[in-house]
């Protein structure tokens, strides 16, 4: 059974990049098993997860969700069997359609069809982790004749989903959906959607996470860090839309033309914080982060906001005693 809370490395642009070693350790030190390892402009994901998973042998690594368009099956199979055999760590995959800037801007890759190519991307990709020899034609994914040496038949494969098409493949093909930055009220409605499909492929629903943001008892640097990095999904696609839904098509308009980071973080009101974060005293924190639990949600990893808080060490700490509260009231329920 999964933890009900895990960890996730964050992207905070203000912070150095070597952080992440040590937030992985305050997690493991704080008693969670689960952390989330994506890849933004710091670490490869791989060579990150390999450097933790020696450090920290006994966290449970999932990596990603990792753009489809940039890593072709064989080469996420290839790395995350290198990640599981330098280290002896469990490891599971996520993949995401990321954003034209990354896919298209930094890699000079395709980022249209998405949706089609996350169902190739799957097809191929679950039979190479079973160890079996790739012979795989899709029109957007091909591979023929490799066969993994260390193969990892028990790693499951998440999507990180945005819109309709995406969500249903998900529910239909993934053993898990992430999401990133949603409120209790978006979790219910994917827990809806994702049952209701599954059910109609016959299928057991995906594990839902969803990634949250935490800071406990924020001051005016934590709160201008989580600003500043919410500025980053304002434009991207599907992030963009939610913001919109949530009443700040405004902030989306701004950078969407270009305005900068930095006069797009001092216009983030907290109220917006407030919708996708849990922060406050540790009781607020622990009764946010039960909220997701009861929308839903099967697990919660949790952002740890690391401006006031090194290494998040009280945020992974709070989120830790609610998970041991969580685990403790699901085993005397009747």
């Amino acid at each position: 059974m999964r933890a009900p809370i895990e960890a996730v490395l964050p992207f905070w642009l203000d912070r150095p990049d070597e952080e992440a070693l040590d937030i992985a350790q305050a997690a493991a030190d704080a008693g969670l098993t689960g952390l989330w390892i994506g890849e933004m402009a710091t670490f490869d994901a791989f060579a990150l997860a390999t450097a933790i998973g020696i450090r920290e042998p006994g966290l449970q690594l999932r990596v990603g969700p990792l753009p489809i368009s940039v890593r072709n099956p064989v080469a996420i199979a290839l790395a995350a069997s290198s990640v599981a055999s330098l280290t002896g760590c469990q490891i599971d995959i996520a993949l995401g359609a990321s954003s034209p800037v990354i896919v298209a801007g930094w890699h000079d890759r395709e980022w249209s069809h998405a949706a089609a190519r996350m169902r190739e991307t799957i097809e191929c990709l679950r039979p190479i982790l079973r160890g079996e020899r790739t012979d795989y034609d899709g029109r957007y994914v091909r591979s023929h004749g490799f066969r993994l040496r260390h193969p990892l038949p028990h790693s499951s494969i998440g999507i990180g989903p945005f819109g309709l098409t995406m969500m249903k493949l998900a529910a239909q093909l993934a053993d898990e959906v992430v999401l990133n930055l949603a409120t209790p009220q978006r979790v219910v409605q994917v827990r809806e959607q994702i049952d209701r499909d599954a059910a109609e492929a016959g299928r057991t629903a995906p594990h839902l996470t969803v990634w949250v943001p935490v800071a406990v008892r924020p001051g005016e640097a934590a709160l201008r860090q989580l600003a500043g990095q919410l500025t980053v999904y304002l434009a991207p696609p599907g992030y963009g839309e939610m913001f919109c839904e949530l009443g700040f098509a405004e902030l989306v308009g701004r950078a969407r033309s270009g305005a900068r980071r930095s006069e797009l973080a001092a216009a983030v009101p907290v109220e917006l914080a407030e919708q996708l974060a849990a922060f406050g005293t540790p009781e607020q924190t622990t009764a946010r982060l039960q909220a997701y639990l009861d929308a839903g949600a099967d697990t919660v990893a949790v952002i740890p906001v690391t401006a006031e808080d090194p290494a998040g060490r009280a945020a992974l700490h709070c989120a830790a005693d609610s998970c041991r509260v969580t685990s403790t009231s699901q085993e005397t329920s009747p």
